[in-house]
């Protein structure tokens, strides 16, 4: 940045107040990724591999998101093996079982397992430690932070950094202040794009960009299970995550937290109603409704049990020598949280209270499975559970932030609804037909799977999970209705409230990310604009070209289209 095009920022913006006696640090590059969750990372590493100049910023020690800070393994669609893949997310998986293969001690029998699951739990075919994605993260993106690839290619990483400012001229973001969390430094940079990709669309209303948070009306949107009016404040529980390991002969019991006696008996509030108490085995079962019970088997010997469900590491699979008691990661009903939520509160002092009462829920839940939950034998707790916070990078066993599953989301360009993707949505049009098929694209980008899955909402509504067809990702979701070079990468693209539920996994994530990318390299080298390439039917298939061309899929295979569409 030039330093008379910065002091003009500084003379026409309120925004800004620092001393000009103290200069501040100032980047300049091609394109500013701020959040470093698994679109971020995705996006880096798209642009980077197309030649790009490219900052990242995190807020935390470790990329990666969902992966790693909030530490919850991947749930994929089920052809994620075979197809319905990015080759860059096939790499980075295949990286992830050859950590384990060298750095780990592997019985003979499973070292040269081609699709090794080192947790085997039910929820993933990579059930794994987010501190191992971390590593392969770090490993993917490092050789270009000291060693510029094709075309000059570089990286820089401010992790710790968290945006608090945005410059905007006209329709465009001028510049984007972040904060060095460990010095207080103030940090400004410059880029042709910025790329939110923060966990709860933090540069939407820093940089005044139209969004929408919670549920949308039946009348907004024409969705079948929208409500008849709109509800802003009603987004889906986070949880904060912790990992636990079992060790049956040791005594780890923690000493009881604060307002322990409140979580024990609570008894949620929800639209159908919750079966009892929060801290039980018996939930409710997200499509049906119904009471569900699962049994707490901490040897891991019971295939479908709380334990199996999220195991990110099986003692079973490694010299028994080294490795003393399997790990799972806790991520269940139980302690989803859904009292209030941790973003958009008028007082700022509230999202980071209901973020601690998140964390307390979960304390309480893991000593009430050391002491008061009931045991299938007799008794109550397992005193021999431990935290390992080592798998999380942390001290407390907990993650490093919230699990987030709804974001800030853009007003974009073309918003995906229920009858876009949802099977029973499309059923109407499609009477008398043996296959429903999804809704076509012509500006697809990229591909993704799950079900449309809503956890209890902070207004009192319970589960909303029912059947979606294998959809893409279009364009036009990504463009916001008015601002020219800004894009969403991760949660906050233009879906609603319903649709979230099935864009917001891991993978559909990661394929969001890489695209923006892609679209922003190509716009870069092709001197266009994203919205120009959407609206010009040669433009948008030559940019299509090159998503193929880098082995980027935009439409399903028909096997799965079949098997997820037949009547």
């Amino acid at each position: 940045m030039k330093r008379r095009d910065f002091l003009t920022i500084v003379t026409l913006t309120p925004l800004i107040n620092f001393s000009l006696s103290r200069q501040p640090k100032e980047y300049e590059t091609e394109i500013a990724i701020i959040g470093g969750g698994i679109g971020g990372v995705a996006c880096a590493l798209s642009a980077l591999e197309n030649g790009m100049k490219v900052i990242i910023t995190e807020e935390t020690k470790w990329l990666g998101g969902q992966f790693t800070s909030q530490g919850v393994p991947p749930d994929e669609n089920p052809w994620v093996e075979t197809y319905g893949s990015t080759e860059r997310y096939k790499r980075f998986r295949n990286l992830i079982r050859e950590h384990y293969r060298k750095n780990y001690p592997l019985k003979q029998e499973y070292k040269n397992t081609p699709y090794l699951n080192p947790g085997n739990g039910n929820v993933s075919r990579l059930c794994h430690e987010p501190k191992v994605s971390a590593l392969v993260i770090d490993s993917m993106l490092s050789r270009y932070e000291t060693f510029p690839g094709t075309k000059q290619a570089s990286l820089k990483i401010l992790r710790k950094h968290k945006p608090i400012k945005v410059v905007t001229k006209s329709d465009k973001i001028e510049a984007i202040c972040v904060l060095d969390l460990e010095s207080q430094e103030e940090i400004w940079i410059k880029a042709k794009y910025f790329v939110d990709a923060t966990e709860t669309g933090e540069l939407l209303p820093l940089g005044k960009v139209e969004y929408i948070t919670g549920m949308e009306s039946q009348k907004d949107t024409g969705e079948p299970h929208a409500p008849s009016s709109p509800d802003p404040k009603a987004m889906q529980a986070c949880t904060w995550c912790f990992a636990m390991e079992y060790i049956p002969d040791a005594d780890f019991t923690i000493d009881k937290p604060q307002n322990y006696d409140f979580w024990k008996n609570f008894i949620p509030e929800l639209d159908p109603p919750w079966p009892g108490p929060l801290f039980s085995f018996t939930t409710t079962h997200p499509v049906t409704l119904s009471p569900r019970t699962l049994p707490f088997d901490p040897d891991g010997e019971t295939k479908s049990s709380w334990w199996k469900y999220r195991q990110i590491l099986d003692k079973s699979l490694f010299e028994s020598s080294s490795i003393k008691g399997s790990i799972t990661l806790v991520n269940w009903p139980q302690n989803d949280y859904f009292l209030g939520n941790i973003i958009e509160n008028e007082d700022p002092e509230k999202d980071k209270y209901h973020q601690q009462k998140a964390k307390e829920l979960s304390l309480c839940l893991f000593y009430w499975l050391q002491t008061d939950a009931p045991r299938p034998e007799g008794g109550y707790g397992w005193k021999g559970l431990r935290l390992r916070g080592d798998v999380l990078g942390t001290e407390d066993g907990f993650a490093i932030t919230p699990y987030i599953r709804e974001s800030r989301r853009i007003k974009a360009e073309f918003t995906i609804c229920e009858q876009h993707i949802g099977k029973e949505a499309r059923k109407e049009l499609f009477k008398g037909k043996e296959l429903i098929t999804p809704e076509f694209f012509p500006d697809t980008v990229g591909i993704g799977y799950y079900r449309i899955d809503l956890h209890p909402r902070t207004n009192g509504k319970n589960y909303f999970d029912v059947d979606s067809l294998p959809f893409q990702i279009p364009l036009g979701a990504l463009l916001p209705v008015r601002v020219e070079n800004l894009i969403p990468a991760c949660k906050n693209i233009g879906t609603t409230h319903i649709t979230n539920g099935a864009y917001r996994l891991h993978q559909v994530e990661w394929h969001i990310g890489e695209a923006v990318g892609c679209l922003l390299s190509y716009c870069i080298n092709s001197n266009l604009t994203p919205r120009e390439i959407r609206n010009n039917k040669d433009k948008l298939e030559l940019f299509q070209k090159t998503l193929l061309d880098q082995n980027i899929p935009l439409h399903w295979e028909e096997e799965a289209l079949i098997k997820y569409g037949k009547v």
